[in-house]
């Protein structure tokens, strides 16, 4: 976990550098990335004639680079970066390249704790892993679903292990995929694997997986289970026992199953489950009727639906509060533990829960302007640009990070501060 104790909580406001003079430095700026503590803020630059670099807090990197793609920041405070040279890719972190050198390198992705980083990477026509700058020892002819784990330790994604031509149906419905999981494959073929999940600990895996042109299944470190679905959705650990549940459709509708049948009532549509940190809850996003989104808790629909759209849902940190985003037609708004806020926006972000999951934060959009709202209130004040809110250890502080008349601030609010909507 990422100490957020070790982080300046001091209230008040800091100008950490005046972003918007970059652009008469640059030919141009692409997409500001903020450091999570709010220290720093940079963006991938071009300084003409196809030489890009990175800026963070108005100095850049030492290296120029054909190309900088993806520009990210750890959990823990690295900032990343996949860079081209004389047409290869590689990974930057804080300016320093990995060794190796691929044809093509994507997806970056960190552990919990940003201390691991990796990503996709393609050479010679194959595909596969490569994690702090190794690649998998076996790369495949085709990857996709590209999964780390928590913990950083472990690595999968389904792959191609059966060679066949476009048109060649046959050797496709006879099984050509299956999951590798840090680099070496699991024995069993299939039709198709997809969406691969990882335990919290790093020790198992499990995908979806397609047994034939019309029966999909759950498989669990390469055991399917005993029963077949005309359809399934990713499948999620238990993050105590490493048991796994997985939405399936069953006579129409859907349900939440374990290995042993369905555990949950049938739905219209149930997909998106997950698990509260001690495993006690289990959450799902369901349509309990046409045009009604909403989540369900160990199986009971939330009162609260929308018509277009439910997405970002998460547990508070000790599993006690659930929260999500709704969408009406064009309207967002913020959920939590089944009751609406009152504010409208025209976009918002995954809500943010204090450690002790008393208060809850979100990142919300409208009329063009940003700005954080905190248990339906909101900071009085708008911005062109910010970023997602975080909580102080102990809850009295909000850390907003944000872009106003041209500068990046780094600002901590009093959580009394934020006021309801006039």
């Amino acid at each position: 976990m990422v100490d957020v104790g070790m982080w300046d909580w001091g209230p008040g406001e800091k100008a950490v550098s005046t972003v918007g003079a970059w652009k008469d430095q640059f030919e141009w700026v692409e997409e500001l990335q903020a450091s999570p503590d709010g220290e720093k803020v940079a963006a991938v630059v071009n300084k003409g004639d196809a030489q890009f670099s990175v800026c963070v807090n108005g100095e850049t990197w030492e290296g120029d680079y054909d190309r900088v793609w993806h520009l990210r920041y750890s959990p823990d405070g690295r900032l990343a970066g996949l860079v081209s040279e004389m047409s290869e890719w590689t990974m930057c972190v804080d300016g320093q390249t990995w060794d190796n050198r691929y044809a093509y390198a994507w997806g970056t992705q960190f552990s919990k704790d940003g201390k691991t980083i990796a990503c996709a990477v393609q050479q010679d026509g194959e595909y596969g892993w490569c994690v702090e700058g190794t690649p998998w020892e076996t790369l495949y002819e085709a990857a996709t679903d590209f999964t780390l784990s928590r913990d950083g330790k472990t690595t999968a994604a389904a792959v191609q292990v059966v060679s066949f031509g476009q048109a060649d149906i046959y050797t496709f419905q006879a099984g050509g995929y299956s999951c590798a999981v840090n680099g070496k494959v699991w024995d069993d073929k299939f039709v198709n694997i997809f969406h691969i999940g990882i335990s919290p600990d790093g020790t198992h895996v499990a995908a979806e997986a397609r047994t034939s042109l019309y029966d999909y299944t759950i498989v669990v470190d390469g055991k399917p289970w005993s029963k077949s679905y005309p359809c399934v959705w990713k499948p999620v650990f238990h993050p105590l026992e490493n048991t796994v549940v997985a939405p399936v459709r069953m006579a129409g509708k859907w349900t939440m199953a374990s290995e042993s049948g369905p555990i949950w009532p049938m739905f219209p549509q149930c997909w998106h489950a997950f698990y509260s940190a001690d495993g006690k809850h289990l959450a799902a996003t369901v349509a309990s009727g046409f045009g009604k989104w909403t989540l369900a808790l160990d199986g009971q629909p939330w009162r609260t639906t929308f018509s277009s759209y439910v997405t970002d849902a998460c547990f508070s940190p000790n599993g006690t509060r659930l929260a999500c985003l709704g969408k009406n037609d064009a309207v967002w708004k913020v959920v939590v533990q089944d009751r609406a806020w009152s504010g409208e926006y025209d976009m918002a972000w995954q809500p943010v829960f204090s450690p002790d999951g008393e208060r809850v934060a979100a990142k919300v959009e409208k009329n063009g302007k940003y700005s954080i709202v905190l248990d339906g209130k909101e900071l009085p004040r708008g911005f062109d640009q910010c970023w997602n809110p975080e909580f102080s250890s102990d809850g009295r502080f909000v850390l907003v990070r944000g872009v106003t008349d041209g500068v990046y601030r780094r600002i901590v609010v009093p959580v009394s501060e934020f006021k309801e909507r006039g």
